[in-house]
């Protein structure tokens, strides 16, 4: 294994908190594998980058040799996790539970070495678990050190409902570490409470506590909020490369130092001359995105997909040229109306362009909407059919298409 100070180059790379850090070089000095714990509840069937932040670290962990443990949550996904909510999540059923569950490992798999990583269900232990033993865990947890969670305490003062199960989460959570026996546990920087609470939990027990590290939750593509679904901001780890690559094509230039870092494979010490660059002034942020980009697809996709994922943004945005897969719809929707023209605007709605008659006026005063290449002027809402008499292309900005035909 690498000399302490070397592998602590790499773990501390990217992190938000490691708690406690004497505590962690105390475990690397011995000299063995430690335990690395990752608990994922299987809440969704797919994965985007910010999900994939603690699993590129776990890799990294793989890599200096030590082992990681991969607890798939199908006990405590009945419950969700009450961090960082304002209100309790809706439940889950257990079919749903075990059929997001496989998509996750198939997706975590493509970051975590599969030879070396153990995979475990906590619903083996949660669910046969009897009164007593619930009792006894609860026991070691005090009501008032868990509302003083940011997220409990903001809820109860603000007078919004808690439910009695949601303090039951990082009981069970904290119950992982104990029987899995982990030396390091890993999560968002919202899971830092729970992360504490297993420490403790295996101090009460009578067993050596874990060292709780976090990742920062990753800025989404529009540059402010984290990556969510429900914000429309992410990349998907199953979208497909072309997707993938111009997607993150438009992260704004400040961004990519951290995306190198949290969602690359890129070892640290070239992510380190990254962040020098962009502090000097002397990186060039387009180039360093289309570096990001293909790195990311091949991580994704393959080696190689980044480089064809390249060429289909470059034909489609850079020289211009038509996507090839672009939806189709029949010519006779450009139809003649009453005063011997098309309404631009509705063909532009049938074509799936745009949502609204008014949202496509809008396009095409801003100057986006061209037809077969060549720009329609501002309030050219009917145009002459004669545009239309053989199978031309609608397109609006870089990404909406149609072609009729």
């Amino acid at each position: 294994m690498l000399p302490v100070d070397e592998q602590l180059k790499v773990i501390t790379s990217g992190t938000m908190q490691i708690v406690p850090m004497d505590e962690l070089k105390k475990k690397l000095e011995r000299g063995v594998p430690l335990n690395i714990k990752l608990g994922v509840d299987p809440t969704s069937p797919d994965l985007h980058l910010g999900h994939a932040v603690p699993l590129r670290k776990m890799r990294q962990f793989q890599d200096l040799g030590h082992h990681v443990t991969l607890i798939i949550g199908n006990g405590t996904a009945l419950i969700g996790d009450p961090s960082g909510r304002d209100s309790t999540r809706p439940p889950l059923t257990e079919e749903q539970v075990e059929a997001n569950a496989q998509t996750y490992v198939e997706q975590a798999m493509k970051i975590l070495d599969p030879d070396k990583t153990e995979i475990v269900h906590n619903g083996d232990w949660i669910k046969p678990m009897n009164l007593g033993t619930m009792l006894g865990l609860m026991s070691k947890f005090n009501v008032a050190r868990i509302l003083e969670r940011e997220d409990f305490h903001n809820r109860y003062t603000n007078g919004q409902s808690i439910a009695l199960h949601e303090f039951i989460y990082p009981v069970l959570q904290a119950y992982d570490s104990v029987m899995v026996k982990a030396d390091l546990e890993m999560g968002g920087n919202d899971q830092i409470f729970n992360l504490l609470a297993g420490r403790d939990l295996m101090r009460d027990m009578g067993m050596e506590p874990q060292v709780a590290l976090t990742m920062p939750l990753l800025v989404g593509l529009d540059g402010t909020k984290k990556m969510s679904k429900s914000y429309g901001n992410y990349v998907g780890l199953t979208d497909e490369a072309d997707d993938m690559y111009g997607k993150l094509m438009s992260i704004k230039d400040e961004l990519v130092p951290m995306y190198f870092r949290l969602c690359s494979t890129l070892p640290v010490s070239e992510v380190d001359k990254i962040d020098e660059a962009f502090k000097d002034g002397t990186a060039d942020p387009y180039q360093m995105k289309r570096a990001l980009a293909r790195n990311i697809c091949d991580l994704y996709h393959g080696e190689g997909a980044g480089k064809a994922a390249e060429a289909a943004f470059d034909a489609q945005f850079k020289r211009n040229e038509v996507p090839e897969d672009i939806p189709e719809f029949p010519l006779s929707l450009a139809s003649v109306n009453d005063e011997g023209k098309v309404y631009l605007a509705k063909l532009l709605v049938d074509v799936n362009i745009a949502k609204s008659t008014g949202e496509a006026r809008r396009l095409i005063d801003g100057g986006s909407v061209k037809i077969d290449g060549k720009p329609v002027a501002p309030k050219s809402y009917n145009v002459d059919p004669a545009l239309f008499s053989q199978p031309c292309v609608l397109q609006s900005g870089k990404k909406r298409w149609a072609r009729l035909a």
